[in-house]
């Protein structure tokens, strides 16, 4: 497992504190799976973008291969 450092401002790192004791977890724990769901939602995002723009620009793409 690679390590990420996080600058965090006071104000966030004590919400993270407090969540993660909420949970009874570790903060970094908290923090993985933030960054996981983030990177689940925008990837699902930009696939949707890329679909959508795919289909507005078929013909195009189309006669770009040909």
């Amino acid at each position: 497992m690679e390590e990420l450092r996080l600058r965090l401002t006071p104000g966030l790192a004590h919400d993270l504190a407090d969540l993660a004791d909420a949970r009874h977890r570790l903060p970094e724990d908290v923090a993985a799976d933030a960054v996981r769901r983030y990177l689940r939602d925008e990837g699902e995002h930009v696939r949707s973008l890329a679909a959508r723009l795919a289909g507005d620009h078929a013909d195009l793409l189309r006669r770009l291969g040909e």
